[in-house]
Formats: structure tokens, sequence, C-alpha cells
């Protein structure tokens, strides 16, 4: 049986050592928490949560509900925002969460994999990336909440 080692573990591992990122080993975990009172919310309308900054090396969230009536859906994303290179990155309404039903009260998981964005790191000039929530469906009325882990010092 063989032993492998991550890439992170390789650093430490390597003669001289090689520094890990602090949002890879020894970073510490914040919290971004938003929350919007809906009344009658339109399909196709965003929610602008929270700014998070460059380099946050995104953990695990969620999204939490009221029963927000019949036939609605949330998805999770960003906003349109510059990267730290300074080209224009276009929004992506559903990067940490697909449209999910919210028409009973419940908490999803969001980053929930790799591809919706599990372990990935921001890229934002100084202004930071907005993470955005967006109404589907039909109109929605009450409570939605977002929260993300992340480290990034």
């Amino acid at each position: 049986m063989a032993t492998v080692y991550s890439a992170q573990r390789t650093n430490t591992r390597a003669n001289p050592t090689v520094k890990n990122k602090a949002n890879e080993l020894g970073g510490r975990v914040r919290i971004a928490h938003g929350t919007y009172e809906a009344s009658a919310l339109a399909s196709g309308d965003v929610i602008e949560l929270f700014v998070l900054p460059d380099n946050a090396r995104l953990i695990s969230g969620f999204l939490a509900n009221d029963a927000l009536g019949a036939s609605t859906t949330v998805s999770v994303g960003y906003a349109a925002h510059t990267n730290a290179a300074g080209t224009a990155v276009s929004a992506s309404a559903a990067a940490y969460l697909a449209a999910t039903s919210t028409s009973s009260a419940a908490k999803t998981a969001i980053l929930a994999t790799l591809a919706l964005g599990s372990g990935s790191e921001v890229d934002a000039n100084a202004n930071g990336m907005t993470v955005t929530a967006t109404m589907g469906g039909a109109a929605g009325t009450g409570t939605i909440e977002v929260t993300i882990m992340y480290a990034l010092d």
C-alpha cells in the first residue's frame, strides 16, 4: 500500500518547507450572514446578501428559508464583479446552489460539491465579490437567509 500526500502536506514535507496559504492551513474561520424579509419578491429578483473578500476560501454554507409560497425557488451565487487581475467576471446566479424549492420551510446546504464551489477561493479586486440569492418560479414572501463560512487569515 502506498502513502500519498495532499499538495499542502507535500509543502510541509519539502526541504526547505514551502509555506501554505493561511486559507488552506491554519487560517481563521469567519462567517458571512445575510437575511432578507421578502414581501411578494418577484421571480427573477436578486437579493445582494454580503460581500466576501479576495482570497476567502469557501468552506461551507446554507440557505434557510420560510415557506415562501407555492412554486417558489431560490438559487445562490454571485453578482458580476472584477477579479484581482482586473478582468470582468459575469454574474452566476446559481454558482453555489441551483434553484431549489422554497415552497416549504427548509435549511439547504450550499457549496455542497466541488462543482458548487466547495473549497473554492474568491478571486476579486479590492471591492470583493457580492453573494446573491435569486428568486425563481413565483413571487415569494417570508424570510431568506444565507450563511457562508470561509477561511482567510
